[in-house]
């Protein structure tokens, strides 16, 4: 709360002096909207990507706040890409209190962000009694999918291996804009692997959020915004298996005006947190 309350004073000052506000919420369209209306969206909501800059406070801390606000009204279950699969364990022991902050650091792989900015979510968790899923791929087989032929380099792991990813062989589109995108940027450095890789991400979290998804609950999933920008990646892949679910989509993007959503902004998720770029940075 103290934190809220240095915020609320904060954007005091600057409207007494003129200054721009640190954020505004806009909707796809590049409408305003207010947090309450987004906290309306989500209650609404069965599953809830937000995408984060991993280093953006705003993006940090309206997490946390919206994760307050959906436990309110839902039964909450968390995830993040944060984790991966083969940390559930360790994520596991230490929401039940059987290990302390040292022994997740040791048996699991953390951020290096993971005190500032991913730990007041895990044990918001754990004071709560909610579950939190690691989603996310572990990064080795990510790396082996980049550097090593594609998702066929997968193929050799062992049955405990393959279960920290999801079932192969996964549908992949490279014509997906934000993959292409990814491509061009990359040109020859990257080759379609690197796409492919970014896909076996999001297509384990899709995986992992599924699995863990109950009816009637409300499952919350932080990620990297690229990773559910523009309705695709992680989104993509839910939708390939689950079509008659409520998703909605959250993207955080950093202009010099936040007065006004720039146009390549517009469309990129249900809700967009525009953050003035000047905002510091966790890291």
């Amino acid at each position: 709360m103290k934190f809220s309350l240095t915020l609320s004073l904060l954007f005091s000052v600057f409207i007494v002096f003129g200054q721009q506000q640190p954020y505004v919420i806009y909707n796809s369209k590049g409408k305003k909207v207010t947090y309450k209306k987004l906290l309306k969206a989500a209650d609404d909501s069965d599953i809830i990507l937000f995408g984060e800059y991993h280093n953006n406070p705003i993006s940090h801390w309206l997490q946390l706040e919206l994760t307050k606000g959906l436990q309110v009204n839902n039964r909450l279950i968390l995830g993040a890409e944060m984790f991966e699969a083969d940390n559930q364990t360790a994520l596991n022991q230490y929401l039940a209190g059987e290990i302390d902050r040292k022994g997740l650091d040791t048996l699991a792989r953390l951020w290096n962000n993971y005190d500032t900015d991913y730990a007041p979510l895990v044990n918001f968790a754990k004071a709560n009694n909610l579950p939190f899923i690691a989603t996310n791929i572990p990064r080795k087989y990510a790396s082996m999918v980049f550097k090593n032929g594609g998702f066929t380099a997968l193929d050799g792991l062992s049955d405990l291996e393959k279960s920290w990813i999801a079932p192969l062989p996964i549908p992949f589109d490279a014509t997906l804009p934000q993959y292409k995108k990814m491509l061009d940027m990359m040109g020859e450095h990257g080759g379609t692997n690197i796409v492919k890789a970014q896909a076996i991400k999001d297509a384990t979290m899709a995986h992992f959020i599924l699995e863990n998804y109950k009816s009637g609950d409300t499952f919350l999933h932080y990620n990297g915004a690229f990773h559910s920008d523009f309705h695709e990646g992680i989104l993509w892949y839910l939708q390939q298996q689950q079509t008659d679910l409520n998703y909605m989509t959250i993207s955080t993007v950093s202009q010099k005006e936040v007065s006004k959503l720039a146009e390549e902004n517009l469309g990129r998720a249900d809700f967009i947190i525009c953050v003035d770029e000047d905002m510091t940075t966790t890291y």
